[in-house]
C-alpha cells in the first residue's frame, strides 16, 4: 500500500531526476573547450555547474543526515580557493565530473528512499541554531538549485549553438523552425523598442 510519504517522495524524487538530466544534456554534443568557457562576467560554464550540482546534493542528502559519501570534494575543504566548486580544472576531466555527479545522485537517492521525510538533519556549513531541516526540506532545497542550475544551463547553451529545451528534441518549445523564433525575436524588439520611447 502506497502512503503519502511514499507518494512525495515519488514527486521529490521524480522532479529531481528531470532537473539533474536537464542540467547535464546541455553538455551533450559540446566540445571540451565549450563546457569549460565561462560564458557570463562571473564566469558561469556548463561543466562548473555539474561539479557545483554534485557537491551540493552530497552535502544536503548526505552530510546533513549523517551519511557522509566518502567521496573527496577539495573544492570545498578549508582553505579551498574561492568558488572553486564552480568550474573544473585542466586535470577534471569531463566524464570524472560528470561520474562524480552520478554517484551523488545515486547516493542522494538512497539518503530520500532510506529515511522518512521528516528526518531531522543538520546542515555543517549553516550558523549555529539556523542549520536544522528536515530531509523534505533538503529535498526541495536541493530540487530549486538544480533547476535554478539548468536554466542557466539553458541560457548558457543557447548562446554557444542555439540549443534550447531540456532534452534536446524541442519538446516545450512552441516551435523548431529557426525562421519562427528569428520572426519572433524580431517582434519582440520591435515591441521593446516601442516601448522604451514611451514617457
Amino acid at each position: 500500500m502506497t502512503t503519502p510519504d511514499d507518494a512525495a517522495r515519488a514527486d521529490l524524487l521524480h522532479y529531481l531526476q528531470a532537473a539533474r538530466d536537464a542540467l547535464l544534456w546541455k553538455l551533450d554534443g559540446l566540445p571540451e573547450y565549450d563546457v569549460r568557457r565561462p560564458m557570463t562576467p562571473t564566469g558561469t560554464n556548463l561543466l562548473g555547474l555539474v561539479k557545483h550540482a554534485a557537491g551540493v546534493e552530497l552535502g544536503y542528502l548526505g552530510d546533513t543526515f549523517g551519511r557522509p559519501s566518502g567521496e573527496p570534494l577539495p573544492w570545498l575543504a578549508d582553505g579551498a580557493e574561492t568558488n572553486a566548486d564552480m568550474w573544473a580544472t585542466a586535470e577534471e576531466s569531463r566524464a570524472s565530473v560528470v561520474e562524480l555527479y552520478r554517484r551523488a545522485w545515486a547516493h542522494a537517492d538512497a539518503t530520500v528512499r532510506a529515511l522518512p521525510l521528516d528526518t531531522p538533519g543538520r546542515v555543517p556549513w549553516w550558523p549555529d541554531g539556523e542549520d536544522k531541516v528536515t530531509l523534505h526540506h533538503a529535498v526541495v532545497r536541493v530540487i530549486a538549485d538544480t533547476q535554478r542550475h539548468a536554466g542557466h544551463a539553458d541560457i548558457l547553451r543557447e548562446l554557444m549553438d542555439g540549443t534550447a529545451g531540456t532534452d534536446g528534441t524541442g519538446s516545450g518549445l512552441p516551435s523548431t523552425d529557426p525562421a519562427w523564433w528569428a520572426s519572433y525575436r524580431e517582434r519582440l524588439e520591435r515591441t521593446a523598442r516601442e516601448a522604451g520611447r514611451k514617457p
